[in-house]
């Protein structure tokens, strides 16, 4: 079964300096993390604030999936970030 994303929630955090969301490959959960780093170079280094790195998120949600996918290996693991 090919990996998508139904459920549209993501969250920010700070800690890791990360955007959060998760993918599902069959009834398998499977978290992504985008880095800070790559969101700034999506946004062109727009404010570094988590309003900022969701609405930059959003706005790039297609091309974030395409990358989640493209570095996604079924069963290999259950967490994957984009840096």
């Amino acid at each position: 079964m090919a990996l998508n994303f139904p459920n549209p929630s993501r969250s920010y955090d700070a800690s890791r300096h990360c955007v959060c969301f998760w993918g599902y490959d069959g009834a398998r959960e499977v978290a992504f993390q985008v880095t800070d780093t790559v969101l700034s170079l999506l946004s062109h280094g727009a404010a570094f604030e988590e309003t900022a790195f969701l609405d930059t998120f959003d706005r790039y949600r297609d091309p974030i999936l395409t990358m989640a996918r493209d570095i996604y290996t079924p069963g290999m693991r259950n967490t994957y970030t984009i840096s």
